[in-house]
């Protein structure tokens, strides 16, 4: 597996090694050891999730606050999304800054969003199955959110703004300027 960090310390692009062949693929998703060796850290994932979404769905931008903060580890099992991680660490020197990489079922890439980061993701196929490793157990009264289209952060969701759909309660989270960060 190779990693590469992002300009955002911290976040990482993990890129797995296929063996394909006539049957088809093989790949290690997740090694403990190797993964820790990798980013340089000791994570212990204790919760996995998973969610399908139809095109033009944006999930975003969540994080928890405090003793429930969590690092997680994203990848699509189906389908195409546009993943994003904000820096919303207030000592970093990357504070308010986001990556977007592109994550599918056929590059593989996996993205590890440290705690101390938003996260979301826009389906940009037909319809996405994402799943990721959490390392801290969800708790609601920790919940956070920043509003999708926040205009200082100014994310690039790769959609045209006609077909995105947001729920309800994403539409309502606060601007990147007023979220509960600390």
């Amino acid at each position: 597996m190779i990693a590469t960090e992002t300009e955002l310390k911290g976040c990482f692009v993990l890129e797995p090694n296929v063996f394909v062949d006539e049957r088809g693929y093989f790949f290690e998703s997740f090694n403990q050891r190797k993964f820790n060796a990798l980013v340089e850290s000791e994570v212990h994932f204790v919760q996995d999730n998973q969610s399908f979404s139809h095109y033009g769905v944006v999930r975003a931008l969540h994080y928890q606050l405090e003793a429930y903060a969590q690092a997680k580890l994203v990848r699509v099992l189906q389908g195409r999304v546009l993943d994003v991680a904000v820096d919303i660490r207030r000592e970093s020197e990357t504070f308010g800054k986001h990556v977007a990489i592109e994550l599918s079922a056929e590059n593989k890439k996996q993205l590890f969003v440290p705690r101390g980061f938003a996260h979301g993701f826009a389906v940009l196929s037909e319809s996405a199955t994402f799943f990721y490793k959490c390392d801290n157990f969800y708790n609601k009264s920790s919940e956070g959110g920043i509003v999708y289209n926040d205009k200082e952060l100014g994310i690039d969701w790769g959609l045209p703004q006609t077909d995105i759909s947001v729920s309800e309660r994403d539409r309502l989270l606060p601007e990147f300027k007023n979220a509960k960060i600390a």
